[in-house]
């Protein structure tokens, strides 16, 4: 056996590069960690510019509403104003506090974190800051990046990474894209006070969600006051002393303060050195592995976003778990994990939110042929004093063959919330039968799953 720096090298300090670190450390095992400096940091996009900062700017345009509906309750007087700059240094101040434990947790573990870009020498090397080390196990974990496509005036657009320190706040967004970053920025902008433009190329935002709970959002996120454009999409860009004036492919034209393309991401793998090593790499720079996270260099794996697979934070946790336990074996008195890609719930947290667990209806139909469809759509209790038009949808997908509920779908407060439990139960197997059986919680919206019985179509 030859002698190795490490048994396992980390390339990628975000969530799965620190979870898989981290576990592996518990193991006894030697763990370096590589991260490059100017990146987003320890936590990755998730916990720097995604999850974590995006929600917290989502609780923030939420209060806006809050306080024209708290009028139908009783309060009186002017809603306050928004200071930007406050919101933006609680917001920077919480993120800085993470990296902290990120790091704890790496060093309380004896993880060696390492600050620079790492680079693949060979099948067990990796060089960081003219320095090289040897692992026996190397695991790539360097995440997604933004891509915005070539066109004239690329340089002035930003991704969604610049938008949580914008100076100024901008009075007119423009967003460009119509999947869950897209509708994300364009409701929690909306919500700040932004005047928001949303374009998308397609007939509806959201691909790849189901087709009612697309076609009700973008409804409600028109009544909240974004301006939803389908089919359309930018020519070219310029500044002008009047603003960015965008001009579309239809010939039109918009005046903005800025303009966000949230245009799908692509995996980080510039300058890692995959290509010479010989690693076998996919559409758009994706890292292709097996089962078991392994590349086509046996010593070389590969989880989370750079693999392209399902780009959610949770997954590449959950991978980084099941990774170590193939390679170091499961701790003490546990079993070893698995992953299974089924039935992987997900929140949207534009406004109203989006929960979504299972397959949509049209997937339910082409897998499992004939199934039955729940629905119900409703004013939420707190609306019938506060004034607000927005409703909630609610949806069930059942296969007739098992009774088994294959899809649960919600828009309406908190949804994400809500669907996370139900998850339980839907990954559990649960039936339609078991929903029916289960006593509501009164008053709520979630009680709606299990109170619905006539179903709405075959």
């Amino acid at each position: 056996m030859p002698a190795y720096d490490f048994d396992l090298f980390v390339v990628g300090g975000g969530s799965g590069g620190v979870r898989a670190a981290r576990m592996a450390a518990q193991r006894g095992v030697r763990v370096a960690l590589a991260e490059a400096a100017g990146t987003d940091g320890l936590g990755g996009t998730c916990v720097n510019v995604g999850c974590i900062p995006k929600k917290l700017y989502s609780y923030a345009a939420h209060y806006s509403e809050a306080f024209e509906e708290s009028h139908g309750f009783g309060w009186e007087g002017a809603a306050p104003t928004l200071n930007w700059a406050t919101l933006k240094a609680r917001r920077k101040k919480e993120i800085t506090r993470l990296n902290g434990i990120y790091l704890q947790l790496l060093t309380n573990t004896g993880v060696q974190v390492i600050n620079g870009f790492a680079t693949l020498v060979d099948a067990n090397t990796v060089a960081v800051n003219g320095q090289t080390h040897s692992a026996q196990h190397i695991l790539i974990a360097t995440g997604g990046t933004p891509h915005v496509p070539n066109m004239h005036g690329r340089e002035l657009v930003l991704t969604s990474n610049d938008m949580f320190d914008l100076d100024p706040f901008p009075a007119r967004l423009l967003v460009v894209g119509g999947g869950y970053i897209a509708c994300e920025f364009a409701s929690i902008f909306n919500g700040l006070g932004s005047k928001v433009t949303q374009l998308y190329r397609g007939a509806q935002v959201l691909r790849g969600f189901d087709d009612e709970v697309r076609h009700f959002i973008a409804a409600e996120m028109v009544k909240a006051g974004v301006d939803l454009h389908l089919g359309a999409s930018v020519r070219a860009l310029e500044r002008t002393a009047q603003g960015l004036e965008v001009k579309l492919e239809d010939g039109s034209m918009q005046v903005v303060d800025a303009v966000l393309y949230a245009t799908g991401r692509v995996p980080n793998v510039q300058g890692l050195g995959l290509e010479a090593v010989g690693v076998v790499q996919g559409k758009e720079g994706a890292v292709v592995v097996n089962d078991d996270y392994q590349t086509n260099v046996p010593s070389i794996y590969a989880l989370g976003d750079v693999t392209a697979r399902i780009q959610l934070t949770p997954v590449a946790l959950g991978e980084a778990m099941v990774l170590v336990d193939h390679l170091f074996g499961p701790q003490v008195g546990k079993a070893k994990r698995g992953m299974s890609y089924q039935f992987i719930p997900t929140a949207v947290f534009t406004h109203p939110n989006i929960g979504t667990g299972g397959y949509t209806e049209i997937e339910a139909r082409k897998k499992f042929g004939n199934v039955t469809i729940f629905r119900s759509e409703f004013k939420a209790l707190k609306h019938t004093l506060s004034g607000s038009t927005e409703r909630t949808l609610m949806k069930l997908v059942v296969q007739d063959a098992t009774d088994r509920v294959v899809g649960l779908h919600m828009v309406g407060p908190d949804a994400g919330e809500i669907v996370q439990g139900f998850a339980v139960a839907m990954k559990a197997g649960a039936t339609k039968a078991v929903f029916d059986s289960t006593i509501g919680i009164h008053p709520t919206v979630a009680e709606e799953f299990v109170t619905m019985r006539e179903p709405v179509g075959k």
